[in-house]
Formats: C-alpha cells, structure tokens, sequence
C-alpha cells in the first residue's frame, strides 16, 4: 500500500487500521484500483469476497476483473463498490432463524484490517478479500462480524482502565492470537479404502494397536522425509500468503504434528489459521497423504486441539500482560490479570461452551486435552502474589535464578520463574494465557469474541470504579485485593487430569460440563445474554441463532456418524466376517470329517457365530435409536440414544477384528495407518 498509493489515502487507510478510524468511502475506488493493478501483476484473473459463515470454514464467490466496453472490447475494472461491498447468497447457509429460506440476500463487507492476499488454486489465481457477512437486516451471519465487534469492545474498555491507571501514551489495545495448530497426516490409500474418516474425519471403528504412543517416541521426534516435504511446501505456501508459520514439530501420537504462528492481531490470526487448516489439507493430498483435523480421529491416542494463546498488546507495543521483573509493582498488569482471572471465573460456562462440539466432547479429558473444568493456572510466582494480595497487599516477587545443569562445558541457563502445566485449560505462560479447550478443526474466533467480551465487561467495572476513585492506586491495589480473595477457587497449579481434582473442583464450586449439548445450552443464560448485548457483540436473536445453529451441527453430525457406522457394518464388515466364518466352518467340518476334534477351530468358530449375532443385533439396535432420534428431533435424544448405539456396534467390530483373517478384514488398521509412512 505504501509502494502503490497517495500518501494521503495510505494515512487516512492505516488509520482505520491502527486506530480504528472510520473508513473514508472516498478512498475506496483509489484503493479498489492500486489493489487490481497489483493481482493481475501476480496473475490474477478474479477477485472473491472471503468471509466466514457459521459453518466453521470459509466460503467465497468469485467474479473476474473482466468488463465489457462500448465499444465490444473488455477492460479490466474493479470498483470501489466492488472492493467493500459484495452480495453473495444468504439463503443457503446456516443463519438460526435470522433468515428465512427464500430471504436470499446478504451481504459482505471488506475487513480493512485484515490484509488481502493472492492466492493460487491450480491453474486459477485470485484477489482475496477478507469479509464479514451480514443479513439484508443487519444481523451478522458470520465468525469475523462478532470477532470484530469484540475487540472494539475490549479495545474501549482496556483503554478506559489505562487512562485510569495513568497511562496517556497508548491510543488503542489489541487482543493478540498465536494458535497453535496439531494435526494428522495419514497415507491417502488408507483414507481411501476408509468410509468413515472420508465422510467424519474420524475412526468409527479400528481396534487398537499393538504399538501406540506408550513409548514416547514420536513426540519431538526426527521428521520422517515425506513429513518434512510436506512441512517445507506447507511454511513456502503460507508465507507467500503472509502467514508467518514459526514452529514445526511431532506431537505425541504417532503420524500426529503440530504448526505454530508468530503472533498478530486475533481477527488477523484467525484469517490466518482458516488459511493453515486449507493449505495443510490441500498440501497434504500433493504428497498423497490426507490431513486429518478433526479432534479425536484415533480413539486410544492423544486428540488434536487448537491452542490458543492470547493477550493484550498496546498500539505502542508495550504487552500488558506481561509481569515484568518485579510483577508485584506492575500495577497495570496486577489490574489486567485479575480482571481475565474473574472473567474467566465468573463466565467459565460460556468460555466452555465456546470451544463445545462433538468432535471435543472425544477429546476433553483424554491424554494431553484439559477436562470439561475451568481452571487457571497461574505458577509458582504468580500464584504466589495472589495470595499475597488476598491476604492484603502483595510485597515480593520470586525470582526465577539460574538452573545449572551440572557439565562443565554447558552454560548456566536464565530459569523462568515458574514452570508450565500442560494439563490446565486455562494457563498462563509467560505474558499471555493459552486456553486449551479449543478443538483442532474449530474456528478460533468463537472462542476468542467470547473471551473478549467477558474481559470487557469485567474491564468495565473495573473502570467504573478506577475513574470514580478519589486515591486511583489505592482502589486499583483493593480492586486486586477483592479479586484475589473472591477468586481464589478457580486457581489451580496442579494435575488436571487426576480423579482428585474433579472432586476437588466439585467442593470449590466449579462446572464440570461434560458434554457440548449441556455446554452449549449455558450460552442462553441470562448474564450471558447481557453481556453480549451491553457490549454489542451479539443482539439476543444472533446468540440465539448461534445456539440453534450449534445443535442442529451436532445433530447432524452425529446422525452423519451413525448412518456412516451402519453401512460400514452392515457392507463391509458383515461381509468379511461371514466370509471368514465360512471358511473356518468348512475347516471344522473338514477336520472332523477326516476323524479329529477341531477343538480350537470350533472355539474360533463359536466366538466368530456369537460375536455376528451381536453385531447384528447391535445394527439393529442404532437402526431404531436413529428412528426414536429422529422423531424427538433434539441434541440430547442423538447423544443418549444414538451415541451409545453407535458405541456397542464399534465394540463388537473391534472385537471381531482381532481375530479375523487379516486378508480378509476390509478396513486398514490403527497399525497400518498410524505408522506407515
């Protein structure tokens, strides 16, 4: 923009940007041109309007630079209308009642503040324009739209606090977003011949393996060479995008990897991590291997989350969450870090509904992913000054001293002042807090309007107060004081994981919602109604919507499992293992026929008969469930009714694959697919 621009229209657009300024509609059309000129220079023949619908991905309509002239000839035009405005189909996505089904029309509205990028799709290269989406009656119908508006939100009430506290050089907060990303890369032959991870992502069956991830190999472990390929393609593609991919490594579960940004604003972050999770998937199938992003593809090894590391940034550059050297005389951070604290105590049911969906309700509990629990872990120093502050006022900070590892040729190391917990939902880690519930295949701006907004609203009382405070530094260190004595049970420093902790979390009061249905069902609460409307994230219709939308996801999703479930049961395995015991009855009755017992051929013979009865029994058992689910039409009938069904039919196929012939058995193993590379 600064190479191709005015001056005068690239101060008035970094503004908007940096500031928040309106945008100048004079603009546009001077933008709209120098921003054309630019695609075709890289190819581009079209431009699309890039937004985010409900659906948890991206959508987008393209149309072609190309116009035609008086004279019958074709220039290449590109408006300014064109640039802020598009108008794709409403109809056919999903709205939650905000739009009827013959009401068709939505529209886009360019995000200046998100960077437009070229990108190649084969021979097709595009002007991507980031967008939000909103009904003919304003109501948004999109991810970005409340994202958005919640960083307004925060943005307005963070720089009340600060003005509060004495701060008068920063002139705007930003919430920042790194999240990382974990996924699996499986030999595309294998996806192939498996119906269930083409039409779920998931195993719906799979016995397993001999060999998991009990020996502890795989985790950081050498790049296999195809993985390395893939991951070298993956860092070129998402730069040429301008997405700074940073950190690549094996996560714990064998064929499992993990992707990590360099942080940016969270709107911009969360364009970026759509853009991760498409190239990750298209890449992959290049190096013929399928990039698996769903929470729990594998039962029996480590889930895929998405973990979101966040914070608070002023436009100046100064990080307010971070602590300093002597954190105890960090006033401004002291008052930030409270107010996240009891904004996550006091709104944990909307935070956990805000990373809720069947793929997590696999994952949450289970090997590195934190429980259904809302906890903070704050560390050692931390933790530390909290309790100081409970008790009064908070005189110290522990160092962190050096760790000396004891060879001589090896350098003394600085040693952070506390140690990490990877089992905490909710973690702070260094400057930031890293909010771990989120699932691998979800969208990170649920999750993060969610939690701007609860900050923000804290934020607001606390500037209330501060601005009505006669000694500003006295009712800041009470404010903390309060905070610190009020909020006390939602820290926890230790195992998440443990049995322990959930009854301790019972006695301190906390949720343990296990389920996303029950989990999504909190968002119509009454206080978290109006907190979003006091903070114009989202009207009562929107979150409503939201919360329909939610459930008739699940729903389907589940019901998509199920009948995915019977036909690979009933086509596929049935099959195999009549097949199989034919081959073993004619075997008994040869054996017996030439005078021998055929003892252990007839024990096979018997389970193979008992454990088909089972099964076929079990089909018939989700067949019906499918039917009463259908008729009470409600999450909660698929999840008791339909879910347990689909459960007993995959424990008897599992069971029948361990003694199958394995030439015969039609689906790849959890052996094969894990650790073939």
């Amino acid at each position: 923009m600064r190479e191709r621009l005015p001056k005068d229209v690239y101060r008035s657009i970094k503004r908007t940007i940096s500031e928040g300024a309106p945008l100048e509609p004079a603009i546009a059309g001077v933008v709209a041109n120098a921003m054309k000129d630019w695609a075709i220079e890289k190819g581009a023949t079209h431009y699309c309007h890039w937004f985010q619908p409900m659906t948890g991905v991206t959508a987008e309509k393209h149309d072609s630079f190309i116009s035609p002239s008086p004279d019958g000839r074709t220039i290449m035009e590109f408006s300014g209308r064109e640039l802020t405005q598009g108008e794709p189909d409403a109809s056919s996505f999903p709205s939650g009642g905000l739009r009827a089904t013959f009401e068709a029309r939505g529209y886009t509205a360019w995000d200046c503040t998100s960077p437009v990028f070229v990108k190649e799709n084969g021979d097709n290269i595009t002007l991507y324009i980031p967008s939000a989406f909103c009904s003919y009656t304003s109501e948004a119908l999109d991810k970005k739209t409340p994202l958005l508006r919640s960083m307004d939100a925060i943005n307005k009430q963070a720089m009340r606090v600060i003005r509060a506290l004495g701060n008068t050089t920063a002139q705007r907060v930003f919430t920042t977003l790194g999240p990382e990303q974990e996924y699996f890369l499986i030999d595309g032959a294998f996806v192939e011949k498996r119906l269930d991870l083409m039409m779920t992502g998931r195993t719906l069956f799979g016995a397993p393996s001999p060999k998991g991830q009990e020996m502890e190999d795989h985790y950081f472990g050498a790049l296999h060479e195809r993985v390395a390929s893939f991951m070298n393609e993956l860092n070129i593609e998402l730069w040429k995008l301008g997405v700074s991919a940073k950190t690549q490594h094996n996560e714990v579960a064998p064929s499992q990897y993990e992707l990590a940004p360099i942080f940016t604003t969270v709107n911009v972050a969360t364009d970026h991590n759509q853009l991760t999770m498409d190239a990750m998937q298209k890449i992959a199938l290049r190096h013929g291997m399928v990039c698996l992003l769903h929470e729990k593809p594998f039962a029996g090894v480590n889930g895929s989350g998405k973990h979101n590391n966040w914070s608070l940034v002023t436009d100046d550059g100064i990080n307010i969450l971070d602590p300093g050297n002597t954190p105890h005389e960090n006033e401004q951070f002291l008052v930030f870090l409270c107010a996240v604290v009891r904004a996550v105590h006091k709104y944990s049911k909307i935070l956990r509904a805000s990373a809720a969906s069947a793929g997590n309700d696999h994952r949450l509990g289970a090997n590195e992913a934190p429980p259904a629990i809302i906890s903070i872990f704050l560390g050692e120093q931390l933790s530390d000054i909290f309790e100081q502050l409970a008790d009064g006022r908070a005189k110290s900070s522990k160092s962190g001293g050096v760790l000396k590892v004891g060879v001589s040729t090896l350098p003394s190391l600085p040693k952070d002042c506390t140690d990490r917990n990877r089992t905490s939902p909710f973690a702070f880690t260094g400057n930031k807090f890293e909010f771990r519930m989120v699932g691998s295949a979800q969208s990170t701006a649920g999750p993060n309007f969610v939690l701007n907004t609860i900050v923000a609203e804290i934020l607001s009382d606390l500037a209330d107060r501060l601005e009505k405070a006669k000694e500003v530094h006295i009712e800041a260190e009470k404010i903390c004081q309060e905070i610190a004595s009020e909020h006390k049970n939602i820290i926890f420093n230790g195992d998440n994981y443990s049995g322990e902790w959930v009854k301790e979390a019972e006695k301190r009061g906390l949720p343990n919602i296990r389920n996303a249905v029950d989990a999504i069902h909190t968002m119509l609460d009454k206080e978290n109604k109006k907190v979003f409307e006091k903070h114009g994230v989202l009207s009562a219709g929107e979150l409503h919507a939201r919360h329909e939308i939610l459930l008739e996801r699940y729903v389907k999703e589940i019901n998509i499992e199920a009948l995915t479930t019977l036909q690979m049961a009933k086509r596929q395995i049935m099959p195999a293992v009549i097949e199989y015991t034919g081959i073993v009855a004619n075997t008994v009755g040869a054996i017996t026929a030439a005078g021998e017992t055929a003892k252990s051929q007839s024990k096979l013979l018997h389970d193979l008969c008992k454990l088909t009865d089972a099964l076929q029994i079990n089909i018939i058992t989700l067949e019906e469930a499918l039917v009463e689910a259908e008729k009470k039409k409600t999450a909660e009938a698929y999840r008791d009714i339909v879910i347990p069904a689909m459960n007993e039919v995959r424990a008897v196929a599992d069971k029948l694959e361990t003694i199958v012939d394995a030439e015969i058995w039609p689906l790849p193993t959890y052996a094969e697919m894990l650790f073939t590379k």
